[in-house]
């Protein structure tokens, strides 16, 4: 181990992950995986935060940022709700540490890509605005416009998490298409029906009977059935020009990638369709609603590779310089 000088722990506080890239250089692989970890763990916070939800736990730390007034944690007058809802902002932590080590590993990688830097940044600027819309969840008792908003700014995350892992196992050229104007077009209905599709889910979710707590909290002023049936047309709609990309993928002789990601796309959709519907017609049952929603993020990042299969990006010759040291951390994504 290298001794460290004055100088050296200055500029560690200055600038830590210049600090790090000066000394650790990360191959490609060990970049995709970070990359990775982080798009795995924003679907994780997903799951557990419907998990509070669907245990009534919403309220089982009543205060934010301390769970009750005084503490930090948890008090033995307070219940397993508490337990599990503070379980879910510890597991805010874990999301920071996956998002952090994405940062450094492509702010280590050489040669330097600015691109890949200011995805991460982006996405620890999304958790950071998600963890205080968290608090104010919590502040304003379980509001379920807030809750709404709580799930889709994480559904951002994700979006940008998926960009992210992509962008690490291709180059920073332009983007050459894989496929014709009319076919990009039909993906990206495909695309705006799928934010349809989950927006109409999250009504349904903030109307339905699952509001996140025991006690008498406020819900969407509408018919969760009737919202729930326009959030299955929506869901046909996905399927149906799914089957349609499929087909006119199959009958232009499309590249190998779009087509398979195509076909993934569809047997996910299938999948969720079923847990869907068995869900509706059991009455929404806390343990298939849990699988409804991991399906979500899954159907989500799927729609998202579909849309980023029609491209590929090559290797640039000439690579961005790196910040120097004492320059000023990565900005958020402009």
């Amino acid at each position: 181990m290298p001794k460290l000088t004055r100088a050296d722990a200055v500029a560690a506080l200055r600038n830590p992950p210049a600090f790090i890239a000066e000394r650790w250089t990360p191959g490609p692989r060990t970049v995709q995986r970070a990359a990775l970890a982080a798009l795995v763990m924003s679907v994780v916070i997903v799951v557990t935060g419907g998990a509070v939800r669907l245990t009534g736990s919403g309220l089982g730390c009543p205060t934010w940022p301390e769970c009750t007034d005084g503490s930090l944690t948890p008090t033995t007058a307070l219940s397993y709700h508490s337990a599990i809802e503070f379980g879910n902002r510890m597991l805010t932590y874990v999301l920071c540490a996956a998002v952090g080590w994405a940062i450094i590993a492509a702010r280590s990688e050489k040669p330097y890509r600015r691109s890949l830097t200011r995805l991460g940044w982006a996405q620890f600027w999304l958790v950071m605005g998600n963890a205080v819309l968290g608090g104010i969840v919590v502040l304003v008792g379980l509001n379920p416009y807030t809750v709404a908003a709580h799930f889709l700014l994480a559904t951002a995350l994700t979006a940008v998490a998926v960009l992210m892992w992509q962008r690490t196992r291709e180059g920073d050229g332009a983007p050459r298409p894989l496929v014709g104007k009319a076919v990009q077009q039909l993906v990206w209905f495909l695309v705006t029906a799928s934010v349809l599709l989950i927006g109409a889910g999250t009504v349904v979710t903030g109307a339905g009977p699952h509001a996140g707590d025991s006690s008498d909290v406020k819900r969407i002023p509408i018919d969760w059935e009737s919202v729930a049936k326009l959030h299955s047309v929506f869901a046909w709609i996905v399927v149906t020009l799914t089957f349609a990309l499929w087909f006119v993928l199959k009958a232009v002789d499309s590249p190998k990638g779009p087509l398979d990601r195509t076909r993934e796309l569809f047997i996910v959709l299938l999948c969720q369709g079923v847990v869907g519907y068995v869900q509706y017609f059991t009455h929404l049952p806390e343990a298939l609603v849990a699988a409804h929603m991991l399906g979500s993020c899954v159907m989500w990042i799927w729609v998202l590779r579909v849309l980023l299969s029609l491209r590929e990006r090559p290797a640039l010759d000439a690579t961005v310089p790196a910040p120097a040291t004492g320059d000023h951390l990565e900005p958020a994504a402009g």
